[in-house]
């Protein structure tokens, strides 16, 4: 049964459904990184999850942190499952052969089977890895990159900063054998701490909010479809959805000052191809905050344009909306309706 929103949260994260945990894990990893999920759903899971995430309300910690937990274990089981392992051959082999024959066989095989030391580390980006182990000792540092490979290990070094780069370096060409028991200690560590950063997360509360910022950071596509999917179902929350969000056109609504600020940030090629689908009112905001020659650039500019693509003018008007956001976030920019208003001293 489908949890209501102002239903209380239950002690065992098994009684939440999988859509609810999927709405957690979504909240709990940040808008940036649940955009990007959200892009590779379908769009029926997308419109489910999406509605979910906007009901969740505020999750306690508990509940937050066993969803996330939950979604780790499963994902290292998945890994291992799909990559084999050491006991999945020892299964295997002690039902199908005769156990005498089973045991030497593993015998045989376990040197060439053992798992690769910092094995949880080998997939990561390179710049993830270096945010990761940047603080660690320049030892750690150096028995890590002794088994990255070649390239990825140049890469980590490389952010490294001068003094540590050295110190890593000396150490690496200083190392000799390592004690395996040393190895398995140090990589116990990484592994736990690499845990405990995915689960130490502050309380946060779901809802519209949350919903708006996360459909801002996705792309046109995917955002209509989702706008679409709500609205046969429930108009108020796409309303109050869109109240919350900031598009193209709404920066007719930014402040003189503030559309000065974000002139000066963008080039007029880049402004006359954004301006391609804008309404008349946003074109005459812009213009009037322009120089009457520059304006007439950009006006010759559009006047000769010719056909161009949708996506490029999304791109450019979407680049334009990031730094509206950037420029709201420092204080550069007011936008009306969105507390700019109170904030203003007369």
């Amino acid at each position: 049964m489908p949890r209501r929103p102002t239903d209380p949260y239950p002690d065992d994260i098994s009684e939440l459904t999988g859509v609810t945990k999927a709405a957690i894990l979504l909240l709990a990893v940040g808008s940036d990184p649940a955009a990007g999920v959200l892009t590779h759903m379908p769009s029926e899971t997308v419109e489910e999850v999406t509605r979910e995430l906007a009901g969740l309300g505020r999750v306690p910690d508990h509940i937050q942190n066993s969803v996330v937990e939950e979604f780790y274990n499963i994902s290292i089981a998945s890994q291992y499952a799909n990559e084999g392992s050491l006991s999945y051959a020892k299964t295997l082999l002690q039902n199908s052969l005769d156990p005498g024959v089973a045991e030497r066989l593993l015998s045989q095989i376990q040197t060439q089977v053992q798992k690769t030391p910092f094995s949880f580390l080998q997939r990561a980006e390179s710049d993830n890895l270096l945010t990761f182990i940047q603080d660690e000792h320049p030892q750690t540092i150096a028995l890590i990159l002794c088994h990255l490979s070649h390239h990825k290990a140049s890469e980590v070094l490389v952010g490294l900063a001068m003094e540590k780069q050295l110190e890593v370096i000396k150490r690496i060409a200083n190392m000799e054998q390592t004690n395996p028991e040393v190895i398995r200690e140090v990589e116990q560590g990484l592994e736990s701490r690499l845990s405990n950063m995915l689960m130490q997360s502050m309380e946060k509360a779901g809802g519209v909010p949350t919903v708006s910022e996360i459909l801002n950071l996705t792309d046109r596509a995917t955002e209509k479809t989702i706008m679409d999917g709500l609205e046969s179902d429930d108009p108020d929350l796409v309303e109050e959805i869109r109240r919350l969000m900031f598009v193209f056109e709404d920066i007719k609504l930014v402040n003189d000052k503030g559309i000065q600020s974000v002139l000066k940030e963008i080039e007029n090629d880049e402004l006359s191809l954004a301006l391609k689908t804008a309404s008349e009112q946003l074109q005459q905001k812009i213009f009037t905050n322009m120089s009457e020659r520059a304006a007439s650039m950009v006006k010759e500019d559009m006047e000769f344009m010719g056909p161009v693509r949708v996506s490029d003018v999304e791109a450019c008007q979407q680049r334009i909306v990031d730094i509206v956001r950037r420029l709201e976030e420092s204080g550069d920019v007011m936008i009306e309706g969105r507390g700019g208003d109170s904030e203003m001293i007369v």
